[in-house]
């Protein structure tokens, strides 16, 4: 089901000579508000060596789509990436920090808690 199933149904059918009609039944069909969300990296635990690469996932245990992603260092509101997954290539001193994805669905948004990113 999706969120715009929601409505009046009604089932009819041809009698001899006229059509019967069932009574009208309202269907609801609810979002799933965002839970559970997370991130993982890989190499595990974040910690990576100069030059190589490093990625980062963001997955949600439950919620009503379409979701939209956001990749953030730090406290910047300076947004990385988009995507449930972010790709760090050639990775300097620089890109040390503290990243965290934010999911949202239109209507509300959440955090992960925030990985500690180690260059060695």
């Amino acid at each position: 089901l999706q969120l715009h199933h929601s409505g009046s149904y009604h089932c009819e059918g041809p009698g001899i000579s006229w059509s019967l009609q069932s009574a009208p039944v309202t269907v609801t069909v609810h979002g799933i508000p965002l839970s559970g969300v997370s991130l993982s990296a890989q190499p595990p635990g974040g910690q990576v060596a100069l030059g190589d690469s490093l990625v980062l996932n963001c997955s949600v245990a439950a919620g009503t789509g379409p979701l939209s992603f956001s990749w953030h260092r730090g406290g910047s509101g300076t947004e990385l990436g988009t995507g449930p997954r972010l790709e760090l290539r050639h990775v300097g001193d620089n890109d040390s920090g503290h990243y965290h994805c934010r999911v949202s669905d239109g209507d509300s948004m959440e955090e992960s808690v925030p990985l500690n990113v180690t260059v060695l």
